[in-house]
């Protein structure tokens, strides 16, 4: 029988796992100097949990891998998560409520069904969440930090575009359509298609001169929200309280030398967000998004709790990382001899563990192994076991010493 990888799934081999791991550890290391903390939530979630929130909507629960969890007759439909956010929100929910504040982060991996089996259905994420973030310094918080990741991997050509879900969701209700109508332009808008709301129909001038120039606007600063601003006098609370907000952000990230790029139209699938949104781009890519969602919490029963977060895409990532990135470091010791005699393999070993436990990455070979991605290389002979020759492949040198103690002090000068 012929052993096949499943449609859509992806095998990471080593040169692979080497640059997961160091996209992983950038995204560990800045999470934790900004205080946030790891969690892990499980890879199957009851499917109402995303039905609920508005993330599933009739149209992509198609996309999703779901099943029923059987149990007697009372079983539940579970799904494989096909988003990080909602599962922490749950595991806030059931396990950390009691905290004002909780600043967490997460590596996981999300599942979508794509027909076609050419691209991953397995698609790996970098996470964080900011539960109980109010206002325009979380919102700033949680960009700065994706931005400073992004940046820390040296991906090139790095562009930041914001926009506002609650601006958008107050300019569509400011429209004054049926429910059902209004309901199929979210659906559009939702999927990219932005011509709907120029297709509205209004009986306010002020909204129709309001448009245009919005669903239009490409700027680099506050000031291009502040001309939009002067348009909208004679709107409804929410859509000016939208505009401030959106004001305020940019004017924040103006004052930390932050570059961005306002479009309102370069993001989609703002379903349970609410306020400021946002997408990283790296070489025209995708590589990560996030936002606002003070709606999230609530209507999954856990309260009423502001929160905001992002999520980078790992997939993508791996395929822009600078080469340097992607190679392995030559920085680990090869202990190497020629055949496993009894007293040579006891020297190996022996010696390999006094290296280990002073910091050094050390592999044993009893084969003619050669050095490649090795700083330093240490033979043993058969017929000389007491005796090392230790060759740095860096700077071409080779030393021949008689104890650990020599092999140490070579090491650190």
């Amino acid at each position: 029988m012929e052993s096949q990888r499943c449609k859509g799934m992806r095998d990471l081999l080593r040169k692979d796992m080497a640059c997961f791991r160091h996209i992983e550890d950038a995204f560990r290391t800045c999470c934790t100097r900004w205080g946030y903390q790891e969690v892990r939530t499980p890879t199957l979630e009851y499917l109402h949990l995303f039905t609920a929130t508005g993330t599933l909507t009739p149209s992509k629960l198609n996309k999703t891998y779901s099943f029923l969890d059987w149990d007697g007759w009372s079983g539940e439909r579970v799904v494989l998560r096909p988003d990080g956010t909602i599962p922490v929100a749950r595991l806030y929910i059931n396990n950390l409520s009691e905290y004002e504040i909780a600043k967490l982060f997460y590596v996981t991996n999300i599942f979508a069904f794509e027909e076609t089996g050419r691209e991953n259905r397995e698609r790996w994420q970098c996470g964080a969440e900011f539960l109980g973030g109010v206002g325009l310094t979380a919102d700033v918080e949680i960009i700065s930090l994706a931005k400073e990741v992004v940046c820390k991997l040296g991906l090139n050509n790095i562009r930041l575009q914001l926009s506002h879900a609650g601006l958008m969701k107050a300019l569509i209700k400011e429209l004054n359509l049926s429910h059902g109508e209004e309901a199929k332009i979210t659906d559009r808008v939702l999927d990219g298609d932005w011509q709907a709301l120029m297709e509205a129909k209004t009986t306010k001038p002020e909204l129709n001169r309001l448009l245009s120039p919005l669903l239009n606007l490409k700027g680099k600063s506050s000031d291009f929200l502040q001309n939009i601003k002067a348009l909208c006098q004679q709107v409804s609370s929410d859509l000016k309280s939208s505009m401030e907000d959106f004001i305020n952000i940019t004017t924040l990230l103006d004052s930390l030398s932050c570059n961005y790029e306002i479009d309102i139209m370069a993001i989609r699938g703002f379903e349970y967000y609410t306020g400021v949104c946002f997408q990283l781009l790296a070489d025209g890519k995708k590589i990560g998004g996030g936002g606002r969602y003070d709606n999230l919490i609530p209507l999954m029963g856990g309260g009423n709790v502001p929160a905001c977060g992002f999520a980078l895409y790992v997939d993508p990532i791996m395929g822009l990382l600078p080469l340097e990135n992607k190679k392995r470091n030559a920085c680990g010791i090869l202990i190497r001899a020629e055949e496993p005699a009894l007293e040579v393999a006891k020297t190996c070993f022996t010696l390999a563990q006094s290296l280990r436990e002073t910091g050094h990455t050390v592999e044993v070979s009893f084969s003619e192994q050669k050095p490649d991605n090795y700083r330093w290389v240490i033979s043993i002979s058969r017929t000389e076991p007491d005796q090392f020759t230790i060759i740095d492949c860096k700077q071409q040198r080779q030393w021949n010493v008689a104890s650990v103690a020599e092999i140490l002090d070579i090491l650190a000068k």
